[in-house]
């Protein structure tokens, strides 16, 4: 798909995937399910085939960066339907356009072993944190979730800000974030 790109630099892999927002075009307002189908396929073979670059040479790591992605599990309703963290399957009932993107995404990082940071936008609510469990309930520390800052329309005034990324292969966690806060859209106490 011409929105799914892969480049490597000092041996770091980035890709970037066209997953949709809103049960990733599967549901909501205006559902295709043709398109959902052969989109989906696209991105999960993207993916897999980015984790097979990203192992061959030695030391090389993965930072997948991409749009939005529903809740990894049942910590936060706010933003999404939730979803068992042992399934990754919504607990809604509903269909869900995420589950086996997650899934194949799942076995990749346990695969892996090493550092992947996942950047997505979803309801632009600033977090980093580690999500992601396997099926047997244990977290996987190698992944960290990245939700970027974002014009959310429920916050006024706005929380438009953004985020600066440190790559260094050599280090453990290989990459590291610092929020970077434009004063003119300052929503809270500023920082001493």
């Amino acid at each position: 798909m011409r929105e799914n790109r892969r480049w490597t630099y000092k041996g770091v892999t980035y890709a970037t995937l066209n997953i949709q927002g809103s049960c990733n075009n599967l549901c909501d307002v205006f559902p295709d399910s043709n398109e959902f189908a052969a989109r989906n396929a696209a991105d999960i073979a993207w993916m897999l085939d980015t984790f097979a670059e990203a192992i061959k040479p030695i030391q090389r790591r993965s930072c997948s960066s991409r749009r939005p992605i529903p809740a990894f599990d049942a910590t936060d309703s706010t933003r999404g339907p939730v979803r068992d963290p042992l399934t990754l399957a919504e607990t809604d009932g509903l269909p869900d356009g995420f589950e086996s993107f997650l899934v194949a995404l799942r076995d990749q990082v346990v695969a892996f072993k090493k550092p992947v940071a996942y950047v997505h936008g979803d309801s632009h609510y600033f977090r980093v944190d580690k999500p992601f469990l396997n099926a047997a309930g244990q977290r996987l520390e190698n992944f960290t979730r990245v939700e970027t800052f974002g014009d959310n329309q429920a916050t006024v005034p706005t929380t438009v800000n953004w985020l600066k990324v440190f790559v260094d292969p050599r280090s453990r966690e290989v990459f590291s974030y610092q929020q970077q806060i434009v004063p003119g859209n300052r929503v809270a106490v500023p920082a001493p």
